[in-house]
């Protein structure tokens, strides 16, 4: 209460705008996260598959999907366009190097995605675009068990 027996009040504005604002970078940060997650249903019974799961910070991925036209490719949550074997090749290489620069040798390990659906003949362009590149391992995404 003031002195004049006036009411103090809050001015809301300032919060309303910091609430906007950060629901609407959540939104942002939301949606990049869920780019990276293509759907991709890879090899399950593999008796030799890895249970260890490396960091998702560390993990460089390319991934495979099947595409009317044959596959679709992605470096992590960037999908590749692209016409041709070798423009493919080069995209994924190219966006390989620059995720690995930074890494040192041992860490440049890539992790390949392929849909189970898609054809050798498809998913070459993806290993070759890999050999191109700075990586020095690659890891196949498989399941050990059986799906649930």
């Amino acid at each position: 209460m003031g002195q004049g027996g006036g009411r103090c009040s809050f001015n809301m504005t300032p919060i309303i705008d910091i609430v906007f604002l950060l629901m609407i970078f959540f939104l942002v940060v939301a949606r990049f996260i869920e780019a990276e997650n293509f759907p991709v249903a890879v090899p399950d019974k593999c008796e030799f598959a890895d249970e260890q799961r490396p960091h998702r910070s560390q993990v460089t991925t390319v991934t495979v999907t099947k595409g009317e036209g044959g596959g679709e490719f992605a470096v992590g949550a960037e999908k590749i366009d692209a016409e041709g074997a070798a423009e493919i090749v080069e995209q994924i290489a190219g966006l390989l190097d620059v995720r690995l620069k930074d890494l040192p040798a041992e860490q440049r390990v890539v992790t390949l995605r392929v849909d189970k659906e898609v054809r050798f003949a498809q998913a070459q362009y993806a290993l070759a675009g890999i050999a191109a590149s700075s990586a020095k391992d690659i890891k196949l995404a498989a399941i050990k068990g059986e799906r649930p």
